[in-house]
């Protein structure tokens, strides 16, 4: 019987899906316009770069590059180790953005005249931009210590060069950075925006009130709400692969199934928020102004355009209860490094608590009314 009453439903949300000209225009237009025209104009400002430093020379020469990288304004050296496997392990978890290798007897080679002396870097590329920067803003720190050190010692200054090495995002194309998560803009809408005003029209219109009065539990009717725009949510997300495939050449370097196990763990979480707000407006314009205000705070502080590691300490703590810095997490995670679902635990258990929480909440305020 229940299952019955949700088809009949879900049959008149089809039909009235069908009727409406914006339906269309979100499904296939709204993904084209964001996932072609935003990676074009978007950009993003770097500081705070992290270093990891290898150092197997261990010599005064060396010692003084790190402290020097140190105590440049953009940088900042968290790792020191003579390992550069465990070097690496500070890359491939997000810590550090550069990775600075500094060979054996590196001092001797810089004194002799007909040695080589040059160092590795390595960057993130994940994060073009910063990659890109970080590793500039490293070799012009060395180049700089090592002319201070030959002038002061009176060695003259060999032909010192470095190698640079670009991890994830060897192009260092800054759309591959930015497309992946551009799918949280998409999401949000059509999960969280289009549901809530959904809802919040039946109110303006009298509609509901007809709904509850009759026996159709509040589960079947909210259910009968969502249902269409998390089918539309995949198809959406189909979509933007499809589109950074064939028209920019990404293609996830990971599982595609990650990607829709996330996109479906971010499309709850938002449909939860949306029927909340919904459930505590009166009117659709109290509910786009609240929606509005929640979609500037993901975008601004969900890691989207600003990367949280350059944003103020307590703003990082903020974006700890934000739920699309999971979501982009895991997009750029499966799409650049070919994370898995288990190397990402930790950001999908968060969407999970929060679509279970926010569905709860949602289900609480929702009330009928005779």
């Amino acid at each position: 019987m229940k299952l019955r009453i949700l088809a009949a439903l879900l049959r008149k949300e089809i039909i009235l899906m069908r009727h409406n000209p914006l339906m269309p225009k979100v499904i296939f237009m709204m993904p084209l316009m964001v996932m072609l025209i935003i990676p074009l104009v978007a950009n993003l400002d770097v500081k705070n770069v992290n270093i990891a430093v290898v150092d197997n020379d261990m010599s005064q020469l060396s010692r003084r590059i790190i402290a020097d990288i140190n105590a440049a304004e953009e940088l900042s050296v968290i790792h020191v180790s003579q390992s550069h496997s465990a070097a690496m392990t500070e890359i491939e978890n997000g810590n550090a953005d550069v990775l600075l290798t500094i060979p054996f007897n590196y001092a001797v080679n810089f004194a002799s005249a007909s040695g080589k002396a040059s160092v590795d870097v390595e960057a993130n590329g994940v994060n073009a931009t910063k990659g890109l920067l970080g590793a500039r803003y490293v070799t012009e720190s060395v180049a700089a210590t090592l002319s201070a050190f030959s002038s002061e010692t009176g060695i003259s200054l060999p032909n010192a060069s470095s190698s640079i090495i670009y991890r994830y995002n060897p192009t260092l194309d800054f759309k591959n950075y930015m497309i992946p998560a551009l799918m949280v803009v998409l999401l949000i809408i059509i999960c969280g925006f289009l549901p809530a005003l959904n809802l919040v029209s039946e109110k303006e219109t009298g509609t509901i009130e007809a709904m509850n009065v009759t026996p159709v539990s509040r589960t079947i009717f909210v259910l009968s709400k969502l249902i269409p725009f998390w089918v539309i949510a995949i198809i959406v997300v189909t979509i933007g692969i499809l589109i950074g495939r064939f028209v920019y050449g990404l293609a996830p370097a990971g599982n595609i199934g990650a990607i829709y196990l996330a996109a479906i763990l971010f499309s709850l979480t938002m449909s939860g928020l949306g029927l909340t707000i919904a459930n505590s407006s009166s009117t659709m314009l109290q509910t786009i102004f609240v929606m509005f205000a929640f979609i500037m705070i993901f975008q601004l502080m969900g890691g989207l355009f600003t990367p949280i590691a350059s944003m103020p300490s307590w703003a990082q703590l903020i974006t700890y209860i934000i739920p699309p810095r999971y979501f982009i997490e895991i997009m750029r995670s499966v799409y650049l490094k070919g994370a898995s679902i288990i190397e990402l635990w930790q950001q999908y258990s968060a969407l999970a608590i929060f679509a279970i929480g926010l569905l709860s909440i949602s289900a609480v305020t929702y009330k009928k009314r005779s």
